[in-house]
């Protein structure tokens, strides 16, 4: 049962794609133009992880991610990590679906080289709010119970033509 994939698995297929990205800092003015990029997600090993790869902007520097993402079904949770060209941290994330099954929430740390912090703990949600559009929102939770997304990523389908 630990080793076999499962209903969990799944989920994943719902990432597969090219998608094009948007991404918004909450502090930004609402008339700021997103930083744009594109992601692709397909299997790394078929029906058990996947990968994603990205190439765009934030704050208006190019950036590139590669990413994995699973379910381990001996944790019994979603468990991601991160690389990309902006800094030299990988990131982890580990969580679950939440009841309703349109989000996925997880839980991680980061380093906030900015400011000094270390194991900065974050909230990761990946809403899906449609087989062609999905938002992942990143919280900082030592700001406080209210108002803690700091960053939003918008992704759609991509479309030929």
């Amino acid at each position: 049962k630990y080793t076999a994939p499962g209903e969990h698995h799944k989920l994943l297929e719902r990432f597969l794609g090219t998608w094009d990205t948007e991404a918004r800092f909450a502090m930004s003015p609402p008339n700021a133009k997103p930083d744009k990029g594109t992601m692709t997600y397909s299997w790394l090993m078929e029906g058990r992880w996947i990968k994603g790869e990205s190439n765009g902007t934030l704050m208006g520097m190019p950036m590139r991610t590669f990413t994995v993402m699973g379910y381990d079904n001996f944790k019994m949770s979603y468990v991601t990590s991160w690389v990309n060209s902006f800094d030299t941290a990988m990131t982890t994330a580990e969580g679950d679906m939440d009841p309703s099954g349109k989000a996925l929430v997880s839980y991680g740390t980061l380093d906030e080289y900015l400011t000094g912090e270390n194991d900065k703990m974050v909230k990761y949600v990946w809403r899906f709010v449609s087989p062609d559009e999905i938002h992942l929102e990143v919280h900082d939770l030592p700001i406080g119970e209210n108002n803690t997304k700091v960053l939003e990523f918008t992704f759609r389908r991509h479309k030929e033509g």
